[in-house]
């Protein structure tokens, strides 16, 4: 594997967990949103990814070549209901219908897109490094 390529995969691990981080930052945004545009409560989001598949091996991916944002899922899980008779979209029975957001699911996942990020900056100073080394080499 070249350096270059190693930069490639290591960029296109950072942009799938940017857009990971910035889906989660939506979802907490969100998290006590009764009512979008459609007339329901949000509905949590999610990124999902895959292996990238340049088609060069007869096997399909080969190992190295990064990752690919396939989509932005919607959490089809039902809303929460809180008893809240006051709130302006209490039902009948004064049930609000909540987003199906968990705080600390969300910080969690936050937490994990957020070190996936940290350890692909790591790998491209490693890369990086080990390049610079090998231009030394040739002093």
């Amino acid at each position: 594997m070249s350096a270059f390529q190693s930069f490639r995969t290591s960029a296109s691990g950072l942009t799938a967990e940017r857009l990971r981080m910035d889906t989660i930052a939506n979802n907490l945004a969100n998290a006590n949103t009764t009512r979008t545009a459609n007339g329901e409560p949000y509905r949590r989001q999610f990124v999902l990814f895959s292996a990238i598949d340049n088609g060069r091996s007869a096997a399909g991916v080969q190992p190295g070549q990064g990752v690919q944002v396939v989509a932005i899922g919607e959490d089809q899980n039902p809303p929460r209901l809180m008893f809240d008779p006051q709130h302006p979209d209490a039902n009948g029975e004064g049930y609000v219908a909540m987003p199906n957001v968990h705080v600390v699911k969300e910080m969690v996942d936050l937490i994990s897109a957020t070190r996936s990020y940290e350890a692909n900056i790591t790998a491209i100073n490693a890369a990086k490094s080990m390049a610079q080394k090998a231009l030394e080499i040739g002093r």
